[in-house]
C-alpha cells in the first residue's frame, strides 16, 4: 500500500508530452548529441532540441511505449513522445514511473501500433513526495548506473583485443617492422621472434611468409544451434541462451561449457557474431563453432571471421548464410602458434566481460523485480536496499 502522503493524479498533470520532431538523415550532421526515437538512441546530431534530462516514450512502431532516458540534451524523434514539463517532478523518478506504465494496452493505432498523447493523458498515477521520488530514483538509478558502466568497460575491453588483433594479423605491423629492421613495438623479444619478416602469395593475397590460408570447416567445428529450439523456450533466468539477434534469453540447460562463436545465420543480423563464454546454448537460425587445430584458439576465430561483409550471404529479402559456404570460408592461419598466443592473451579480457555481463544481468532482474513495487508504493527504499543486499 502506498504511503499515505503519496498523492493520485492525472498522468498529464505529472507530465506534459510531445510529438517529437522530423530529422531525415540526410539532415542530420556529426555531433555527439543523442537522437532518441521510438526504442531509445538511433544516432547522432549536432543541434539538440530538448534540454537534458530528458525522458522519451516511443509512440509508433514496434518499439511503440519504449521508455528511454537522457541525461544530456537531446532530439526527441517524431517516432517518440517527450517530456516538455516535469511539473516540479523529479526527472529520473518520472523516467522509471512511465517506464512502469504498460503502454502497450493503449495503442489508438490499428496495423501501425500508436501511441497517442491525449488518449493517455487521464490515465492515474501516484506521486510521492519530491524527497521520495528521489530516493527511489537513487536506488533504481544505481542499478541502472552500474550496468551502463559495465557496458562502457565491456566496449572498452573489446577495443583492446580489436587493436591487438588488428595490429598482429590485418595490418601485420610486427611483420612490417621486421623487414624494415626494427623491433616491433610493444612486443617482447621472443613473440617478436615468431613473426617473419616477408610477405608471400596466397589465395586472399599477401600474408606474412609461412603463414597459410584455410577452410573454416578445417580448422573448426562448424555446425547449426539448436534447430528444435526457439525463443519461446526461454525463462526468466537460468543460462545463457543465443538466437540470430545475439545473447537475448536464458534456458533450464546449457548445451556448451566452452568458449565458442555464434553467429546468426538467418534475417537481418546475419553474419553478425557474438563470443560465447562459460555456460551457453544456441537456438534456431544460428551456426556456431570453435577452433579444433591445435596452432589456433576460438578467440582468434572470432576476430578473424568478425563482421558482416566476411560472411558469404544468400537471398535478397531475407539474408541467411548456409553452412555449407561457412565452412568453406576461407581464414588466415598464422605460423608458429600465434592464432593461440592471441587468444591466451586477450582469453581474460573476454572472461571479465563474460562477468560484466553475469553482473549486469542479475542487476537488471533486480531492477525490473523492484521497479513496479517502489513505484506503486508496495515496498519502501529500506526494504528494497535489503533485498539488493541479499541478491549481490
Amino acid at each position: 500500500m502506498a504511503h499515505e502522503k503519496w498523492q493520485e493524479t492525472e498522468l498529464g498533470s505529472f507530465v506534459s508530452l510531445q510529438r517529437g520532431h522530423d530529422l531525415p538523415d540526410h539532415q542530420r550532421k556529426s555531433g555527439a548529441i543523442p537522437i532518441l526515437g521510438s526504442f531509445g538512441i538511433t544516432g547522432y546530431h549536432d543541434k539538440a532540441k530538448a534540454k537534458g534530462p530528458g525522458v522519451t516514450v516511443g509512440r509508433s512502431g514496434a518499439s511503440f511505449g519504449t521508455v528511454s532516458f537522457s541525461r544530456i540534451d537531446y532530439w526527441p524523434l517524431n517516432t517518440a513522445l517527450f517530456v516538455t514539463n516535469f511539473h516540479g517532478n523529479d526527472e529520473r523518478f518520472a523516467y522509471y514511473a512511465l517506464r512502469s506504465i504498460d503502454f502497450k494496452r493503449y495503442n489508438s493505432g490499428s496495423a501501425q501500433p500508436s501511441l497517442n498523447r491525449n488518449y493517455i493523458r487521464s490515465l492515474r498515477i501516484k506521486v510521492p513526495p519530491k524527497a521520495e521520488q528521489l530516493a527511489i530514483a537513487n536506488i533504481l538509478g544505481s542499478l541502472d548506473d552500474k550496468i551502463e558502466l559495465n557496458r562502457q568497460t565491456n566496449e572498452t575491453l573489446e577495443a583492446i583485443a580489436r587493436i591487438q588483433f588488428r595490429s598482429w594479423f590485418v595490418d601485420f605491423d610486427p611483420v612490417r617492422a621486421k623487414a624494415e629492421a626494427r623491433q616491433p613495438f610493444g612486443m617482447n623479444v621472443e613473440t617478436a621472434a615468431l613473426f617473419p619478416d616477408s610477405f608471400g602469395d596466397s589465395p586472399v593475397g599477401k600474408i606474412p611468409q609461412g603463414w597459410r590460408v584455410q577452410e573454416l570447416g578445417n580448422i573448426a567445428d562448424v555446425n547449426w544451434g539448436d534447430t528444435n529450439v526457439t525463443k519461446r523456450s526461454y525463462i526468466q533466468t537460468g543460462f545463457r541462451a543465443f538466437s540470430a539477434s545475439g545473447p537475448d534469453g536464458f534456458l533450464p540447460y546449457f548445451d556448451y561449457d566452452r568458449v565458442g562463436v555464434v553467429v546468426s545465420a538467418i534475417g537481418a543480423e546475419s553474419g553478425q557474431s557474438w563470443l560465447a563464454v562459460g555456460k551457453w546454448s544456441c537456438i534456431k537460425n544460428t551456426i556456431r563453432f570453435w577452433a579444433t587445430a591445435p596452432d589456433i584458439s576460438t578467440e582468434y576465430l572470432f576476430q578473424v571471421t568478425w563482421g558482416k561483409h566476411q560472411w558469404p550471404l544468400r537471398g535478397s529479402a531475407q539474408p541467411f548464410i548456409s553452412q555449407g559456404d561457412a565452412r568453406r570460408m576461407k581464414v588466415i592461419v598464422p605460423a608458429s602458434g600465434l592464432g593461440t598466443i592471441y587468444g591466451n592473451a586477450v582469453a581474460p579480457l573476454h572472461r571479465r566481460m563474460h562477468a560484466n555481463n553475469e553482473e549486469s544481468s542479475t542487476l537488471a532482474s533486480i531492477r525490473d523485480a523492484l521497479l513496479p513495487k517502489l513505484i506503486s508504493g508496495e515496498i519502501r527504499i529500506k526494504d528494497a536496499e535489503q533485498i539488493i543486499g541479499a541478491k549481490l
